[in-house]
């Protein structure tokens, strides 16, 4: 199973992509999903580049089956994006890093594969990061993680 997950997604919208106003870095922040990948097989070794996403697609791109017998739950853009005509969807697949262009905090995006000792991830219809991780917790036999920042704001360093 792979999830990414950005852990500094600002709490409130109220001042998010607002060119007159700042998003504070002391703002508490919340967990954000940018994917949700399970049922991998157990000898895969690589996704081919574009294979989840090839970029963005407005209200989101198909799932949970992914065509290649693994599933997709839905990324955090789709709650993002509710209410909004243009974007609204069921967002599955990997959707990247898009931090407000004036959050003054830095962005970490994790991206953390888990060794389970089921092949089929034990969760069934339309479910989101927080249900698969909460699924999986009593069968994790080890997990990798890696970590990368990004930002858009050009006074964060």
């Amino acid at each position: 199973m792979l999830l990414c997950h950005d852990p500094d997604v600002p709490s409130s919208g109220e001042d998010v992509n607002k060119p007159d106003r700042r998003v504070p870095a002391d703002l508490p922040r919340v967990v954000f999903y940018h994917w949700v990948l399970f049922d991998l097989p157990a000898d895969a070794r690589a996704l081919a580049d574009g294979e989840a996403c090839a970029g963005i697609t407005p209200r989101g791109k198909a799932g949970p089956d992914d065509g290649h017998g693994r599933r997709h739950g839905l990324n955090d853009y789709t709650g993002w994006f509710a209410g909004d005509p243009e974007m609204e969807g069921s967002y599955y697949g990997y959707d990247g890093p898009c931090p407000p262009y004036n959050d003054t905090l830095r962005h970490h995006y994790w991206f953390t594969l888990y060794a389970l000792d089921v092949a089929r991830c034990p969760v069934e219809g339309t479910v989101d990061g927080h249900a698969v991780l909460a699924a999986i917790q009593p069968h994790v036999l080890a997990s990798a993680a890696v970590m990368g920042t990004y930002t858009i704001h050009p006074d964060v360093a």
